[in-house]
Protein backbone atom coordinates (compact mmCIF):
# COMPACT_ATOMS: atom_id res chain seq x y z
CA UNK A 1 0.00 0.00 0.00
CA UNK A 2 2.93 2.10 0.60
CA UNK A 3 4.63 1.60 -2.56
CA UNK A 4 1.09 2.79 -4.38
CA UNK A 5 0.95 5.38 -2.50
CA UNK A 6 4.99 6.63 -3.07
CA UNK A 7 4.73 5.75 -6.83
CA UNK A 8 0.97 7.71 -7.10
CA UNK A 9 2.56 10.40 -5.77
CA UNK A 10 5.81 10.66 -7.19
CA UNK A 11 3.98 10.31 -11.00
CA UNK A 12 1.90 13.23 -9.77
CA UNK A 13 5.02 15.14 -8.83
CA UNK A 14 6.81 13.92 -13.06
CA UNK A 15 3.49 14.61 -14.77
CA UNK A 16 3.90 18.77 -14.26
CA UNK A 17 7.78 17.82 -14.82
CA UNK A 18 8.76 14.91 -16.14
CA UNK A 19 11.14 12.50 -18.21
CA UNK A 20 11.29 10.01 -21.34
CA UNK A 21 12.71 6.55 -20.51
CA UNK A 22 11.28 4.26 -22.37
CA UNK A 23 9.84 3.37 -26.02
CA UNK A 24 6.78 1.43 -26.94
CA UNK A 25 7.21 -1.42 -29.96
CA UNK A 26 4.10 -2.68 -31.31
CA UNK A 27 2.01 -1.68 -27.99
CA UNK A 28 4.73 -3.18 -25.67
CA UNK A 29 6.75 -0.72 -23.38
CA UNK A 30 9.94 -1.67 -23.76
CA UNK A 31 12.08 -1.79 -20.18
CA UNK A 32 13.33 1.17 -18.86
CA UNK A 33 16.50 3.02 -20.39
CA UNK A 34 16.97 -0.35 -22.81
CA UNK A 35 17.31 1.68 -26.27
CA UNK A 36 16.98 5.28 -24.44
CA UNK A 37 19.82 6.83 -23.21
CA UNK A 38 19.59 7.85 -19.22
CA UNK A 39 20.50 11.15 -17.78
CA UNK A 40 22.68 11.29 -14.94
CA UNK A 41 20.52 13.93 -12.79
CA UNK A 42 19.43 13.33 -9.31
CA UNK A 43 15.88 14.75 -10.09
CA UNK A 44 15.18 13.42 -13.81
CA UNK A 45 12.22 14.97 -14.33
CA UNK A 46 13.89 18.71 -13.95
CA UNK A 47 13.59 21.00 -16.98
CA UNK A 48 16.01 22.63 -19.11
CA UNK A 49 16.07 26.14 -19.28
CA UNK A 50 18.19 28.94 -21.15
CA UNK A 51 21.10 30.37 -19.09
CA UNK A 52 20.29 33.67 -20.04
CA UNK A 53 17.72 34.57 -17.91
CA UNK A 54 18.93 35.68 -14.09
CA UNK A 55 14.90 35.06 -12.87
CA UNK A 56 14.79 31.69 -14.44
CA UNK A 57 14.77 28.34 -12.32
CA UNK A 58 17.69 27.17 -13.22
CA UNK A 59 17.88 23.33 -12.28
CA UNK A 60 21.35 21.40 -11.82
CA UNK A 61 22.83 23.94 -14.40
CA UNK A 62 21.39 22.09 -17.44
CA UNK A 63 20.99 24.56 -20.12
CA UNK A 64 19.00 24.26 -23.58
CA UNK A 65 22.20 26.50 -24.71
CA UNK A 66 24.68 23.95 -23.38
CA UNK A 67 25.94 20.73 -24.92
CA UNK A 68 22.80 19.39 -22.59
CA UNK A 69 20.27 20.63 -25.52
CA UNK A 70 21.40 17.31 -27.56
CA UNK A 71 20.10 14.70 -25.68
CA UNK A 72 19.74 16.13 -21.59
CA UNK A 73 22.39 15.91 -18.65
CA UNK A 74 25.11 13.32 -19.04
CA UNK A 75 23.41 11.06 -21.47
CA UNK A 76 26.41 10.38 -23.35
CA UNK A 77 28.00 8.57 -20.10
CA UNK A 78 25.28 5.74 -20.76
CA UNK A 79 25.55 5.39 -24.54
CA UNK A 80 27.92 1.77 -24.47
CA UNK A 81 25.10 0.03 -21.88
CA UNK A 82 22.34 1.64 -24.08
CA UNK A 83 21.11 -1.02 -26.81
CA UNK A 84 20.69 -0.32 -30.63
CA UNK A 85 16.71 -0.40 -31.48
CA UNK A 86 16.68 -1.85 -35.06
CA UNK A 87 14.00 0.05 -37.14
CA UNK A 88 12.80 0.11 -40.72
CA UNK A 89 12.83 3.16 -42.55
CA UNK A 90 9.37 3.74 -42.52
CA UNK A 91 8.23 2.80 -39.39
CA UNK A 92 7.17 4.27 -36.23
CA UNK A 93 9.32 5.59 -33.09
CA UNK A 94 7.73 5.91 -30.15
CA UNK A 95 8.75 7.43 -26.97
CA UNK A 96 7.19 6.57 -23.57
CA UNK A 97 7.49 9.01 -19.83
CA UNK A 98 8.26 7.58 -16.88
CA UNK A 99 6.83 6.46 -13.88
CA UNK A 100 3.23 7.06 -15.47
CA UNK A 101 3.30 11.00 -15.97
CA UNK A 102 1.36 13.01 -18.72
CA UNK A 103 2.86 15.75 -20.51
CA UNK A 104 0.64 18.50 -18.12
CA UNK A 105 2.32 21.41 -19.80
CA UNK A 106 1.01 23.42 -23.11
CA UNK A 107 3.57 23.09 -26.22
CA UNK A 108 4.78 21.43 -29.03
CA UNK A 109 6.35 18.23 -29.21
CA UNK A 110 9.18 17.37 -32.02
CA UNK A 111 11.41 14.20 -32.63
CA UNK A 112 15.26 14.74 -34.22
CA UNK A 113 17.69 12.46 -35.79
CA UNK A 114 21.15 12.93 -36.26
CA UNK A 115 23.52 10.10 -38.12
CA UNK A 116 26.36 8.87 -36.11
CA UNK A 117 29.37 8.90 -37.41
CA UNK A 118 31.01 6.10 -38.67
CA UNK A 119 27.27 4.22 -38.13
CA UNK A 120 28.39 3.84 -34.22
CA UNK A 121 25.79 5.66 -32.25
CA UNK A 122 26.96 4.12 -28.78
CA UNK A 123 30.53 6.36 -29.43
CA UNK A 124 28.09 9.73 -30.60
CA UNK A 125 27.57 12.63 -28.69
CA UNK A 126 25.21 14.24 -30.48
CA UNK A 127 27.47 17.46 -31.44
CA UNK A 128 26.91 16.93 -35.45
CA UNK A 129 24.20 17.67 -37.72
CA UNK A 130 20.15 17.34 -36.94
CA UNK A 131 17.24 17.25 -38.91
CA UNK A 132 13.63 17.53 -37.57
CA UNK A 133 11.17 14.51 -39.31
CA UNK A 134 8.38 15.93 -36.76
CA UNK A 135 6.30 18.49 -34.61
CA UNK A 136 3.16 18.88 -33.27
CA UNK A 137 1.25 21.89 -31.59
CA UNK A 138 -2.40 22.32 -31.43
CA UNK A 139 -4.80 19.29 -32.13
CA UNK A 140 -8.14 20.68 -30.70
CA UNK A 141 -8.94 24.19 -31.68
CA UNK A 142 -12.08 24.20 -29.27
CA UNK A 143 -9.93 23.51 -26.50
CA UNK A 144 -8.34 25.89 -23.73
CA UNK A 145 -5.14 27.31 -25.05
CA UNK A 146 -3.72 26.79 -21.48
CA UNK A 147 -4.30 22.83 -21.62
CA UNK A 148 -6.23 20.39 -24.11
CA UNK A 149 -5.86 22.41 -26.98
CA UNK A 150 -2.60 21.30 -27.61
CA UNK A 151 -1.79 17.78 -29.26
CA UNK A 152 0.08 16.42 -26.46
CA UNK A 153 -1.80 17.55 -23.71
CA UNK A 154 -2.15 14.84 -20.92
CA UNK A 155 -0.08 11.85 -23.13
CA UNK A 156 2.21 9.90 -22.18
CA UNK A 157 4.27 9.60 -25.58
CA UNK A 158 5.51 11.36 -28.90
CA UNK A 159 5.47 9.53 -31.25
CA UNK A 160 6.70 9.77 -34.99
CA UNK A 161 7.27 8.02 -38.32
CA UNK A 162 10.90 7.86 -40.01
CA UNK A 163 11.13 8.85 -43.19
CA UNK A 164 10.89 6.25 -46.10
CA UNK A 165 13.68 7.68 -47.48
CA UNK A 166 16.43 7.82 -44.80
CA UNK A 167 19.59 6.45 -45.49
CA UNK A 168 20.38 3.24 -43.84
CA UNK A 169 22.78 3.55 -40.84
CA UNK A 170 22.91 4.35 -37.10
CA UNK A 171 21.52 7.32 -35.38
CA UNK A 172 20.43 9.31 -32.47
CA UNK A 173 16.68 9.87 -32.36
CA UNK A 174 15.61 13.45 -30.48
CA UNK A 175 12.20 13.53 -28.60
CA UNK A 176 11.57 16.61 -26.93
CA UNK A 177 8.40 18.40 -25.76
CA UNK A 178 8.53 22.44 -24.53
CA UNK A 179 6.34 23.36 -21.84
CA UNK A 180 5.38 27.41 -22.49
CA UNK A 181 3.42 28.32 -19.55
CA UNK A 182 6.25 30.18 -18.66
CA UNK A 183 7.17 31.45 -22.45
CA UNK A 184 5.65 35.17 -21.23
CA UNK A 185 8.37 35.45 -18.74
CA UNK A 186 11.16 33.86 -21.05
CA UNK A 187 11.53 30.66 -19.30
CA UNK A 188 10.37 27.76 -21.70
CA UNK A 189 11.10 24.48 -20.48
CA UNK A 190 12.64 21.89 -22.30
CA UNK A 191 12.09 17.59 -21.55
CA UNK A 192 14.49 16.07 -23.86
CA UNK A 193 15.36 11.89 -24.58
CA UNK A 194 17.40 10.43 -26.82
CA UNK A 195 16.66 6.61 -28.40
CA UNK A 196 19.62 4.85 -30.52
CA UNK A 197 18.62 3.29 -33.31
CA UNK A 198 20.02 1.64 -36.71
CA UNK A 199 17.50 2.31 -39.73
CA UNK A 200 17.30 -0.15 -42.47
CA UNK A 201 15.72 -0.43 -45.57
CA UNK A 202 15.78 3.04 -45.89
CA UNK A 203 16.83 5.13 -49.22
CA UNK A 204 18.93 7.69 -50.85
CA UNK A 205 17.53 10.74 -49.46
CA UNK A 206 19.03 14.05 -48.31
CA UNK A 207 17.62 15.06 -44.90
CA UNK A 208 17.74 18.67 -44.33
CA UNK A 209 17.71 21.70 -43.26
CA UNK A 210 20.26 20.67 -40.92
CA UNK A 211 21.52 22.11 -37.42
CA UNK A 212 22.90 21.78 -34.33
CA UNK A 213 22.79 21.48 -30.37
CA UNK A 214 23.46 23.85 -29.24
CA UNK A 215 22.50 26.61 -31.40
CA UNK A 216 19.27 26.19 -32.70
CA UNK A 217 17.95 27.44 -30.27
CA UNK A 218 17.74 31.51 -28.80
CA UNK A 219 15.92 32.69 -25.97
CA UNK A 220 14.95 35.46 -28.41
CA UNK A 221 13.17 33.45 -30.20
CA UNK A 222 9.15 33.58 -30.57
CA UNK A 223 8.11 30.53 -28.78
CA UNK A 224 10.23 31.46 -25.78
CA UNK A 225 8.13 35.25 -25.67
CA UNK A 226 5.01 33.54 -26.23
CA UNK A 227 1.91 33.72 -24.20
CA UNK A 228 -0.73 31.33 -23.83
CA UNK A 229 -2.95 33.36 -21.78
CA UNK A 230 -5.85 35.39 -23.69
CA UNK A 231 -6.88 33.07 -25.69
CA UNK A 232 -5.50 31.42 -28.81
CA UNK A 233 -3.21 33.00 -31.04
CA UNK A 234 -0.78 31.62 -33.92
CA UNK A 235 2.43 29.94 -32.40
CA UNK A 236 5.54 29.92 -34.40
CA UNK A 237 7.66 26.24 -34.42
CA UNK A 238 11.34 26.38 -33.23
CA UNK A 239 13.35 24.84 -35.25
CA UNK A 240 13.87 23.85 -38.57
CA UNK A 241 11.39 23.10 -40.97
CA UNK A 242 10.56 18.93 -41.01
CA UNK A 243 12.59 17.64 -43.66
CA UNK A 244 10.18 16.65 -46.59
CA UNK A 245 11.69 12.67 -46.76
CA UNK A 246 12.62 13.69 -50.17
CA UNK A 247 15.88 13.19 -52.05
CA UNK A 248 16.50 16.73 -51.19
CA UNK A 249 16.64 18.44 -48.15
CA UNK A 250 13.96 20.77 -49.43
CA UNK A 251 11.51 20.85 -45.92
CA UNK A 252 8.13 20.86 -45.60
CA UNK A 253 6.81 23.87 -45.15
CA UNK A 254 6.16 25.07 -41.77
CA UNK A 255 3.08 27.00 -40.77
CA UNK A 256 2.80 29.03 -38.39
CA UNK A 257 -0.84 28.66 -36.86
CA UNK A 258 -1.52 27.36 -33.59
CA UNK A 259 -3.57 24.97 -35.06
CA UNK A 260 -0.70 22.45 -37.03
CA UNK A 261 1.05 19.48 -36.80
CA UNK A 262 4.15 18.57 -39.11
CA UNK A 263 5.80 15.51 -40.14
CA UNK A 264 7.87 13.66 -42.60
CA UNK A 265 6.20 12.82 -46.16
CA UNK A 266 5.90 9.23 -46.76
CA UNK A 267 3.06 6.88 -47.99
CA UNK A 268 -0.06 9.02 -48.75
CA UNK A 269 -2.47 10.10 -45.76
CA UNK A 270 -4.38 12.37 -46.54
CA UNK A 271 -8.24 12.32 -47.40
CA UNK A 272 -9.99 15.08 -50.02
CA UNK A 273 -12.49 17.28 -48.52
CA UNK A 274 -14.89 16.46 -50.96
CA UNK A 275 -17.00 13.57 -51.42
CA UNK A 276 -18.62 11.10 -49.66
CA UNK A 277 -22.05 12.08 -47.78
CA UNK A 278 -23.12 13.16 -44.16
CA UNK A 279 -21.48 14.64 -40.95
CA UNK A 280 -18.09 16.28 -41.90
CA UNK A 281 -15.15 17.66 -39.41
CA UNK A 282 -14.57 21.11 -39.63
CA UNK A 283 -11.12 22.63 -40.28
CA UNK A 284 -8.43 21.66 -37.30
CA UNK A 285 -11.33 19.26 -35.98
CA UNK A 286 -10.60 15.31 -35.85
CA UNK A 287 -10.90 13.10 -38.98
CA UNK A 288 -9.58 9.81 -37.89
CA UNK A 289 -7.69 7.71 -35.63
CA UNK A 290 -8.02 4.60 -33.70
CA UNK A 291 -10.86 4.35 -32.33
CA UNK A 292 -12.49 7.60 -33.48
CA UNK A 293 -16.16 7.24 -34.83
CA UNK A 294 -16.70 10.40 -35.74
CA UNK A 295 -16.75 12.34 -39.19
CA UNK A 296 -13.65 11.18 -41.26
CA UNK A 297 -13.89 13.87 -44.03
CA UNK A 298 -13.41 17.34 -43.63
CA UNK A 299 -15.64 20.11 -43.99
CA UNK A 300 -12.66 22.51 -45.16
CA UNK A 301 -9.16 21.17 -46.44
CA UNK A 302 -7.41 17.49 -46.09
CA UNK A 303 -7.41 15.32 -42.91
CA UNK A 304 -3.92 14.61 -42.50
CA UNK A 305 -2.48 11.55 -40.03
CA UNK A 306 -0.52 12.69 -37.39
CA UNK A 307 -0.29 9.43 -35.62
CA UNK A 308 -2.07 6.20 -35.35
CA UNK A 309 -4.81 7.95 -32.99
CA UNK A 310 -5.01 11.30 -34.01
CA UNK A 311 -5.54 12.78 -37.98
CA UNK A 312 -6.95 16.25 -38.69
CA UNK A 313 -8.35 18.37 -40.92
CA UNK A 314 -5.93 21.24 -42.21
CA UNK A 315 -5.93 23.61 -45.18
Amino acid sequence: MKITLVLATVAQLASAHYFFDTNIINGVSQPLNKYVRASTRAIKYNPIKFSSNPAADIRDNSYIDGPDARCNQGAFSSAGRTEVLTVTAGSEVRFKLGVGATMQHPGPGFVYMSRAPGDNVKAYDGSGDWFKIFQEGVCNSGGDFKTNAWCTWDRNWIAARIPANTPNGEYLVRVEHIGIHRSHVNQPEHFISCMQVKVTGGGNGVPGPLVKFPGVYKSTDPYANFSIYNGHKPFQFPGPAVWSGSGTSNPVATTTRAATTTRAASAPTTTPASGGSGARSPLWGQCGGNGWTGPKTCAQGRCVVSNAWYSQCIP
